[in-house]
């Protein structure tokens, strides 16, 4: 136990000094005091001259459904970006030139996140926020140490995918990786015996145990770890244990008495699918083992936590819901699919399982109905009219509705426009001509006695009839007027109606007048007669309704109510509303000229009515009144005129008894 103390005391000392000296640190060509870094190209020292940025666009257009390569990444990439233009239903996958899967393969979707693979971690991110339009991305430090491609799952229209990496050019310095280490050699106070570390090679045993069962999930490792050998400043040799002191003197009470020792371990980091946690060191006593402050302990001697794997048996198994693809049809009932696998989480990873894992959990659906909309057609719900004109050139027309799938008929917008039916079209009833057309004389003349006219309609327009000729009507228009004498007018009794006056008002709704008298009508001269002597007539109106122009709104009001008092000041109320000119309500009424609608009356104080049979029957009333007597109906009767006085100054003040 001694030795395997000292052993582990004299390799916490070599980190130490390879830290410590001028606080120093190690440049990536692994010697102290180096302030090499490694640039975008992964070249230890390199100036980024040697980069190329290798980046592009793929918009191809797909129309299968599927996995459809995009890019390949090769070995030694790094700044890898790998991101849809616009968010979409399609997915991004990565794997291996090998085959194996590192992002959504299998048609299996995974969730958001980190992943290793190519020797590098790649960042999987999905936004999922309803208002976000970014796409789907890979990010990735690299560099990779073998051919990556790069995977769309198409489901809809490609909206393009951004790639852009960094690869080292041909005039590039070659990267400086130090060689490998030795088994047995330690690295960061690891001990490395081939090749991996204690964990990895943990983790190497369970997979192999694991792969001896035919349903158990495959682990992915990233390959072997690169094993670097740890370079010794002048003077410092690994193979001497004598020169692996501390060059600072420690106090011989530290360092004799007291010591660092682990005293358990952090909690697990996870509770299944293996975890991470780490020794917890305290300073004690060396005899007793009792724990005191760390400052008993010599500081550069405490030993780094080194992670430690934990709860490394698998996570239980479950049922891993991928997205609904799009519906099978854009209107009426489709079908749309979700791929459902089971997954379990060992390693960090989720891993596809075989489906009997998780025959304790109820699958979920994977096919479903849907409907993004109602499909709709075109109906022809008429024949064709009758040509517009009777001859030449005309329309017709018939109706054409888009009609749902139940029946009902919906906007045009519902049906594809360009398969819609034409509704109206032209139609040739052949050439025309044109003639005179007539109407047979009207058997009412003018005049009821006297010379008077019949009258007749003419009018030009086409004829249908092929044979007559296509110039107009000519200037031979016939007549449309012709005289007719229903005899003498000579005693003949009428109503004679003069002029009609002017509108009573300038605008809305008036009335006009004129005179109608009853004549006899001679030969050269009218008498005026008696209105009794044309009774047997039809008289004409004397008055009618005339409207010159819109008055437009109007204020219109009640009369006043009845005074709310009859003296000392009451107030009285009316209705206002603002009227259009078909006495209908508005409010284009001007405000500033809205009459009162509340207004006071009877100011006038009020005078008590004089009672003559109110008076005094004795001479002590004032006597009564003092005594407050006036309650009772008999002094109120017996001193009227004084207990009225004081009920007047004092309301209230007489009751009744």
């Amino acid at each position: 136990m001694f030795v395997s103390y000292l052993i582990l005391t004299l390799l916490h000392v070599q980190t130490a000094v390879l830290a410590r000296p001028g606080g120093e640190s190690i440049g990536c060509d692994d010697y102290l005091g180096s302030d090499k870094v490694v640039d975008k190209c992964g070249v230890c020292g390199g100036d980024n001259t040697g980069c190329q940025v290798v980046s592009g666009v793929f918009k191809h257009a797909l129309t299968s459904l599927g996995y459809h390569r995009v890019v390949e990444i090769p070995q030694g990439a790094t700044k890898i970006n790998i991101t849809e233009m616009y968010k979409s239903n399609n997915y991004l996958a990565l794997r291996s030139r090998s085959g194996r899967s590192i992002i959504n393969g299998n048609w299996a979707i995974d969730r958001p996140g980190k992943y290793e693979g190519g020797g590098t971690m790649f960042t999987y991110k999905r936004p999922n926020e309803i208002s976000s339009t970014a796409g789907e991305s890979f990010l990735a430090e690299g560099p990779t140490n073998e051919i990556l491609d790069v995977y769309m799952i198409h489901q809809q229209p490609n909206p393009g995918v951004h790639y852009e990496y960094v690869i080292m050019g041909t005039n590039a310095i070659s990267p400086q990786v130090p060689p490998h280490r030795r088994p047995g050699e330690p690295f960061n106070g690891q001990l490395v015996t081939d090749g991996r570390s204690q964990e990895e090679r943990e983790e190497k045993e369970r997979t192999e145990e694991k792969e001896g069962d035919g349903g158990a999930p495959e682990v992915f490792t990233s390959g072997s770890v690169q094993a670097f050998p740890v370079r010794h400043p002048d003077g410092f040799s690994s193979h001497r244990l004598d020169d692996l002191v501390p060059a600072a003197p420690q106090s011989p009470r530290r360092s004799r008495d007291h010591n660092w020792k682990q005293l358990g371990t952090t909690e697990c980091s996870t509770s299944c699918g293996k975890g991470s946690q780490f020794p917890i060191f305290r300073c004690v006593h060396r005899n007793t083992h009792e724990e005191v402050p760390e400052s008993y302990c010599d500081s550069s001697m405490k030993p780094t936590p080194e992670e430690e794997p934990c709860n490394i048996f698998p996570c239980p198994a479950f049922w891993d819901i991928g997205e609904w693809s799009e519906c099978s049809k854009t209107c009426g009932l489709g079908m749309q699919h979700r791929q459902v696998l089971c997954r379990q989480v060992y390693a960090n990873r989720s891993l596809t399982v075989q489906p009997y894992r998780c025959q304790h959990l109820e699958k979920p659906e994977t096919t479903s109905t849907c409907q993004l909309k109602i499909c709709s057609e075109w109906q022809i719900r008429t024949d064709w009219t009758s040509c517009s004109v009777p001859c030449g050139v005309g329309q017709r027309t018939r109706d054409v509705k888009c009609v749902s799938n139940i029946g009902d008929v919906v906007d045009d917008e519902e049906c594809n426009m360009k398969l819609r039916p034409n509704d109206i079209e032209n139609c040739d009833m052949g050439p025309c001509a044109k003639s005179w057309f007539l109407t047979e004389w009207g058997e009412r003349c003018s005049a009821e006695c006297g010379a008077g006219v019949r009258t007749r309609s003419v009018v030009c327009m086409t004829n249908h009839v092929s044979s007559l000729p296509l110039e107009g009507c000519g200037n031979n228009r016939p007549a449309e007027a012709t005289p007719c004498d229903n005899g003498p007018c000579t005693g003949k009794v009428e109503w004679f109606a003069g002029s009609w006056s002017q509108c009573s008002i300038e605008c809305g709704s008036g009335t006009q007048q004129r005179e109608v008298i009853c004549v006899r009508k001679n030969v050269d001269t009218f008498e005026v007669l008696d209105p009794y002597e044309c009774s047997f007539l039809e008289r004409p109106p004397r008055q009618q309704s005339c409207h010159l122009k819109p008055c437009g709104a109007k204020w219109f009001s009640t009369e006043w109510s009845m005074c709310s008092k009859s003296c000392q000041g009451g107030f009285r109320v009316r209705e206002v509303r603002c009227l259009s000119d078909d006495m209908t309500l508005s409010n284009l009424c001007d405000p500033q000229l809205k009459p009162e609608e509340k207004e006071s009356c009877n100011p006038q104080d009020c005078v008590p009515e004089v009672d003559e049979n109110c008076k005094d029957r004795y001479y002590n009333c004032n006597v009564v009144v003092q005594a407050r007597l006036c309650v009772y109906n008999y002094y109120k009767t017996a001193c009227c005129a004084s207990c009225t006085r004081v009920a007047n100054r004092h309301p209230g003040f007489l009751g009744s008894r």
